[in-house]
């Protein structure tokens, strides 16, 4: 691992973030003059995954057999535990066109929970290749992580140099629920979709911003945030006009990418709708993972910080989290990050406390918050907090070592599956 150099000087908040001239593929992909940048990337991710993959293959030694994984616990049939198991069975078997109810009437656990794009993709692949769901999916989720990752350090090196930005990945890449970037998930290839979107924007390029964010409605409910990042772009883009005019074919496609976003967030929930006669077919499926059975904002994270808290002091955690979360994403540590990732570091963990029933998928959901790496680190500020930066090698190591242990805590304690019932990771 290369030292992490000091961030250059010069970005500023106003600035907008576009790095080269989007006149070519190359330009819109940032892919100019790159030198052997992407390679040492690339490779940097690889031994991630080949450390996760060791640490999967040891864990799967202590997985006991079950209907999951069949009478052999091999590698790949460990990587299709939990919600794997509804992805291969959507695609194997798509989703129903009724939702199944209990005696009472209640609808039960299905399909419709879980977005398409990662299971159909598989299902075309594995008819292409006549390989089984568990090559499939996993290699689908490898080659996905391997593009977020490159999509990543496009977005992050004009920010923050190319050692800081290997740096951030790196340590994006050994997070202890970094694992599901190669088992079958569908956070990876959520995960490629959200990093090429944020590039897209930063290039100005909105007619593929557009694209990524519909393919995303059918990947990762995820579309509030990204609406909010979209809006900061449009924002940026405004202050230029003096400088740069807006012509009208662009105006419209920097409305088209907020408009997909909007289409984003009701296109899976409508097609369920739709599919199965029940306007409400996806809340009133995603409830019955909720112990209330309904999804009330804000509830689920009073009541667990409670629990563990106290009802005093519970609340008053949970408040002092997120104000570190905005401090984190608004103070001048993260001032190289620029508007959008910081609005993107902001809204993501807002929606997740709208949404979101914390439990020990949490870990998961931390995924995307990949800008924050740059702050924990520190090398996401502006030149004066030198004496931070200065740092930045050892929190770097430490950070990465925590890490590396918390990947084994999660796959022994979380993925591994210990009958008759376990938490879900």
């Amino acid at each position: 691992m290369p030292p992490i150099q000091r961030p250059d000087a010069g970005v500023t908040e106003i600035r907008e973030e576009r790095d080269v001239e989007p006149t070519s593929p190359l330009g819109v992909l940032g892919l100019q003059r790159l030198g052997g940048f992407l390679p040492r990337l690339l490779l940097a991710y690889a031994a991630c995954r080949v450390v996760s993959g060791v640490i999967l293959a040891i864990v799967a030694t202590r997985q006991v057999p079950t209907g999951w994984t069949g009478p052999v616990v091999s590698y790949l049939t460990f990587t299709a535990q939990w919600d794997g198991q509804w992805y291969q069975q959507i695609a194997l078997g798509g989703y129903p066109h009724r939702l199944p109810v209990d005696g009472a009437g209640l609808v039960q656990q299905n399909a419709w929970a879980f977005y398409p794009l990662f299971p159909l993709l598989s299902r075309a692949l594995m008819d292409l290749t006549g390989l089984d769901f568990y090559v499939v999916g996993s290699t689908v989720s490898l080659v996905a992580g391997f593009v977020a990752a490159g999509a990543m350090g496009l977005l992050l090196r004009p920010r923050l140099g190319d050692r800081a930005t290997l740096a951030v990945v790196v340590l994006w890449a050994s997070m202890p629920a970094a694992v599901v970037l190669q088992v079958g998930y569908t956070e990876a290839l959520a995960m490629a979709l959200l990093t090429l979107f944020l590039l897209a924007l930063s290039k100005r390029s909105w007619l593929t911003a557009t694209g990524l964010a519909l393919l995303l409605g059918l990947a990762r409910p995820i579309a509030v945030p990204l609406a909010a990042v979209t809006l900061v772009a449009i924002w940026q883009r405004w202050h230029r006009r003096r400088d740069e005019p807006i012509e009208r074919s662009e105006a419209l496609s920097a409305l088209a990418a907020l408009a997909g976003c909007g289409v984003s967030g009701i296109l899976w929930p409508a097609i369920a709708g739709l599919s199965t006669g029940r306007a409400d077919a996806y809340t009133a499926t995603m409830s019955t993972w909720r112990g209330s059975r309904e999804i009330v904002p804000f509830t689920p994270w009073l009541d667990m910080s409670r629990y563990y808290f106290g009802a005093t002091w519970g609340p008053v955690w949970l408040v002092t989290l997120f104000v570190l979360i905005a401090m984190l994403a608004l103070g001048p540590w993260a001032a190289r990050l620029g508007a959008q990732l910081r609005t993107w570091s902001l809204a993501y963990p807002a929606y997740l406390l709208v949404v979101l029933d914390p439990f020990t998928s949490i870990f998961r959901y931390l995924i995307p918050l990949f800008p924050l790496g740059a702050v924990l680190i520190g090398v996401g500020g502006h030149p004066r907090w030198s004496g931070w930066q200065q740092w930045a090698r050892v929190r770097f190591w430490v950070l990465l070592g925590a890490f590396v242990i918390g990947q084994w805590y999660w796959v022994d304690v979380l993925w591994r599956f210990v009958p008759p019932s376990d938490y879900p990771p």
